[in-house]
């Protein structure tokens, strides 16, 4: 019988159909039995991998990679694969909710009724104003999708990979460098990995770039905006608000720096945390490990190696 490492809760349903293949092992000492890891946020890094002896698959609960060593993945030819545009619907929801959140101060609301204010509560509407993403992937699109047909708006982004061939018929238009998303962008959202390229790339400088009307929305990494600088930017007003999913440190501490600010909003990365989503992505981990580990299936081990047997290739 398989053995299968999972510390975390994921969908009763996708347990359900591991018990049909594999024993779930749950405790530290049990790591070296492994044949594969289920994993929503460990951190898998060389020490991890070199503890666990009979590793051949990592299957990540959801999009990002960043939590795994790939490359000591790699040495010792272990399968890596997430699930990526699973969970995308439910992200680019939250993208939406956070939005109007921050345009109709709804989290001022029994505050303001309290101190019976009522002109403080005046906000703007979405219709007719400008989305900029950073990051044009499933997320983006979907949040893009929602925001022009739902309410009118424009959007643009940017991404290296982003092209006028790939726009064409899209949602979201071209645009050539992040600056100029920044500058035309009325609400901003970070749709991007965290990886070398883009830890830290929303900092001082481009904040500058923002209109001081102008919200930032952060469903993907919290690696990727500079909170010191997002700190700053909104107590200094340089921008009007900001509403983060994501931090450096999660689960984010109360005392935090930004929780102290009255036009941030903060969520406890919740963006795929739907009963829809779980199910989605808890199954296809859980089919994927199984399949993996019986040799059915391809794997995209990160964007850099694809792995059948002993076999690998470039991608």
């Amino acid at each position: 019988m398989l053995n299968v490492f999972l510390k975390e809760s994921i969908h009763p349903s996708a347990i359900e159909f591991l018990q049909r293949y594999a024993r779930i092992l749950k405790r530290d000492e049990e790591l070296e039995w492994a044949d594969a890891v289920l994993t929503r946020n460990l951190r898998i890094d060389s020490s991890f991998i070199d503890k666990a002896k009979s590793l051949k698959v990592i299957g990540i609960h959801g999009t990002g990679t960043d939590g795994v060593d790939i490359a000591s993945a790699q040495v010792r030819g272990i399968e890596v694969f997430c699930t990526p545009h699973i969970n995308a619907q439910s992200v680019a929801e939250l993208n939406v909710a956070l939005a109007l959140q921050l345009s109709r101060k709804l989290t001022y609301v029994r505050q303001y009724l309290q101190q019976n204010a009522p002109k403080a509560l005046q906000g703007i509407e979405l219709m007719g104003k400008q989305a900029g993403f950073l990051g044009t992937g499933e997320i983006a699109q979907r949040t893009a999708k929602i925001l022009c047909d739902g309410f009118g708006m424009q959007a643009n982004g940017y991404s290296p990979s982003y092209t006028l061939e790939k726009a064409n018929g899209k949602r979201i238009a071209y645009a050539a460098d992040l600056k100029t998303v920044l500058q035309k962008a009325d609400y901003f959202f970070v749709c991007t990995p965290l990886n070398k390229e883009t830890y830290n790339l929303v900092d001082a400088e481009q904040l500058t770039h923002m209109k001081q009307s102008a919200y930032l929305i952060n469903c993907a990494r919290g690696g990727v905006v500079d909170e010191v600088a997002l700190e700053e930017a909104l107590r200094k007003k340089k921008i009007a608000g900001a509403a983060c999913d994501v931090f450096y440190n999660e689960p984010i501490q109360l005392q935090h720096p930004l929780l102290r600010l009255e036009n941030f909003i903060a969520t406890p990365h919740i963006g795929a945390n739907t009963e829809e989503a779980l199910y989605r992505v808890g199954m296809e981990v859980a089919q994927g490990i199984v399949q993996r580990l019986n040799g059915e299936k391809e794997v995209d081990c990160a964007g850099k190696t694809i792995t059948v047997g002993r076999n690998q290739r470039s991608l």
